[in-house]
């Protein structure tokens, strides 16, 4: 099987009238389809129970996206069992067969890009325009894994050696737990699903509690592209019922999480250890986000700085991990930028409900997420010099005036910890060995960027400044398949590099063989 050069998938056009159209048809359609109750799929038997998770929309938390079901503790060895079974079928099949499945979904996903959107619009509170790459990341990942699959199904030749015919291969784990975040409830979900599928590995998918009913929507996919039964078994429920059990669960070969360092950590304690049973290590791949800095060099262009920063820090109300929640400018510009980031932010950020064409900034995700915001804008004002926002917005929903806190100590909570919301804290340095010392001085290391115009820095920076993804004059946001392989250091993860040439190698093991001749 040959495939053609991968490409990223092409984001809508929203300027164009009859984009805007079909996007609101899309809305429209899965506005008629809110309050419908999805089910646990497991060994492709739909199941209900009485538990229930009701998905709420964060822009009007009055109106129920959706009801899926809350996955009882019996329910693992159930779902263990039917990815068990699956995979001595699944993973014997070549990849050429498994590729040619993920195609079928690929092009379904092509088919429902705007309706996929449209979802996490509802269920999570996306503009469109974050939606929209929301889903053609999905898709790039689907794309670039099955040409990756390929390559693996046929590695490099071994040294040669007298005598002896040696060759390799890479074959599937087993099962894989999946535990995706709300924040990209399809392209991370479905990255991490597909690269497990594609490898030759079945999946126990836990989503988030926050957007199961997203995840829904790829299981009917991954029905209608014909996946056979038990390759993906949706297991919608409260970590603190089945996420440890499943995590501990003998069977369980690797486990795929994005979430929080708190959870991050646990998970990879709690796999260490061996349950009565077991036989291999289990592998951990962990995103456990970041406290993302910008830096802004006295050589910098200033406006392309400011426009930066604003996007870095407010896209998607600030709910990635990949965010810029700190920026340090030079003291020579630090006045001026703050009077010019104001300025920007408030002609920039068009709030309201994201179900409106041209509102760029919706709500944050839950209560929960709204009160922990709040609380760190409220330890933020005693840190520094609150200089926009600090305050909620519409209280029909969960809304946050994007916050800009000026004059922030490089020690104080408010920059050191991660908020994962539209808050950004500004430090001044006095020169640029002070900003890439500021920049260092966190446990995360996810996402960075520095605008200068000035070589030698930018050459100092790549060695110096300790990120995953670190970027020159540009956004430290909008990570691309196969473009900006995406991972960090630190607390901020394994730096598994997901969308990365040597991302499948994570979900697979080397087999050498040998014959004397």
């Amino acid at each position: 099987m040959e495939l053609a050069d991968f490409r990223n998938q092409a984001l809508t056009d929203f300027s164009i009238p009859e984009n805007r159209s079909a996007m609101e048809r899309a809305v429209a359609k899965v506005r008629s389809e809110l309050g419908s109750e999805f089910p646990l799929i497991i060994g492709g038997e739909k199941l209900y129970v009485d538990d229930k998770i009701r998905s709420l929309n964060p822009s009007n938390f009055e109106e129920v996206v959706g009801i899926s079901q809350n996955a009882p503790l019996e329910m693992v060895d159930k779902a263990i069992a039917a990815a068990e079974k699956a995979f001595s079928d699944w993973g014997s099949r070549s990849a050429e067969e498994r590729v040619a499945y993920m195609m079928k979904v690929c092009d379904i996903m092509k088919e429902r890009q705007l309706e996929l959107a449209a979802w996490m619009v509802i269920e999570v509170g996306k503009s469109w325009v974050e939606a929209d790459a929301d889903v053609a990341e999905a898709i790039d990942f689907c794309d670039y894994y099955c040409r990756l699959a390929l390559k693996l199904a046929n590695p490099d030749p071994l040294t040669p050696y007298a005598g002896e015919e040696n060759d390799c291969m890479y074959i599937p784990l087993g099962i894989a737990l999946v535990i995706p975040p709300w924040n990209f409830p399809l392209a991370i979900l479905a990255g991490m699903t597909f690269a497990a599928m594609v490898s030759g590995n079945t999946v126990i998918l836990k989503p988030s509690s926050d957007a199961p009913c997203i995840g829904a929507q790829l299981m009917k996919i991954f029905e209608e592209a014909g996946i056979p039964d038990g390759v993906v078994n949706f297991m919608p429920g409260r970590g603190s019922v089945i996420g440890d059990p499943l995590v501990q669960h003998p069977k369980t070969r690797m486990i795929s999480f994005t979430g929080s360092k708190e959870v991050g950590l646990r998970i990879n304690r709690l796999a260490a250890q061996v349950s009565p049973g077991q036989i291999w290590i289990k592998r951990v791949i962990a995103e456990m986000g970041g406290k993302d800095t910008i830096i802004v060099d006295e050589e910098a262009d200033l406006d392309s700085a400011v426009s930066g920063v604003v996007s870095s820090a407010f896209g998607f109300q600030g709910q990635k991990c990949s965010a810029c929640s700190r920026v340090i400018v030079d003291e020579s510009l630090y006045d001026e930028f703050l009077e010019k980031v104001v300025s920007a932010t408030e002609k920039a950020i068009v709030e309201g409900n994201v179900e409106d064409y041209g509102v760029n900034f919706g709500p944050v995700v839950n209560r929960g997420a709204q009160d922990s915001i709040m609380n760190y804008i409220e330890i933020g004002k005693k840190e520094g010099r609150l200089i926009l926002g600090g305050e909620k917005g519409d209280p029909k929903g969960c809304f946050i005036k994007p916050t800009i806190i000026a004059d922030v100590d490089p020690e104080a909570v408010i920059s050191q910890e991660e908020i994962f919301g539209p808050v950004l804290a500004v430090i001044k340095s006095s020169d640029y060995d002070d900003a890439l010392r500021i920049a260092n001085n966190t446990e995360y290391g996810l996402t960075g960027a520095v605008y200068t115009k000035n070589e030698e820095k930018i050459k100092r920076a790549r060695r110096e400044f300790h990120v995953g993804n670190l970027y020159f004059n540009r956004k430290c946001t909008g990570a691309l398949v196969g473009v900006h392989p995406f991972g960090g250091f630190n607390m901020s993860g394994t730096d598994s590099k997901a969308g990365g040439p040597d991302y499948l190698y994570l979900f697979t093991q080397m087999k050498a063989m040998s014959r004397q001749v």
